[in-house]
């Protein structure tokens, strides 16, 4: 069973899977950091001075305090209970922005791909009725005309 599931692993695809997914994680912590530390905060700025991830709702106040809470770490540090949506906001844009990076990137790749070579034909047509005939035929089958030496 070991030696099954080394042949396994060892695989072509499953590697290529394996690195796949540890690039991806990589690649979506940098497009993270893209959306929360260069996007958002000019973002934030152009709709005066927003900064979504402090965008919060109290369904319920914490133990200790007595006053609304300023900043979305002040409210889970006093206990309350939150509806986070401006981290949600952000993680939404950020979804989009790695849904068409992934775009961008694998249509690039698609053009460093070299294209496959068209395949060799392997029938011409009958110049008299138009069937398909191979390629090394002298007489059409279909017709019986005499063909032209290819």
């Amino acid at each position: 069973m070991w030696k099954e599931f080394k042949a396994f692993a060892m695989k072509g695809s499953v590697m290529d899977m394996a690195i796949g997914i540890v690039i991806g994680a990589a690649f979506g912590q940098i497009i993270s950091s893209l959306v929360s530390d260069i996007i958002m905060p000019p973002l934030g700025l152009l709709m005066g001075h927003v900064d979504f991830n402090n965008y919060f709702l109290t369904l319920a106040s914490g133990k200790t305090a007595l006053k609304a809470h300023a900043t979305l770490a002040e409210a889970k540090t006093a206990g309350a209970v939150v509806i986070a949506y401006g981290h949600f906001v952000n993680t939404v844009i950020d979804f989009f922005i790695v849904g068409f990076a992934m775009f961008i990137v694998v249509k690039w790749f698609s053009k460093l791909k070299k294209p496959e070579p068209a395949a060799a034909p392997a029938t011409k047509e009958c110049a008299y009725c138009a069937s398909s005939i191979p390629l090394k035929a002298v007489r059409c089958p279909n017709c019986t005309s005499q063909l032209q030496p290819a």
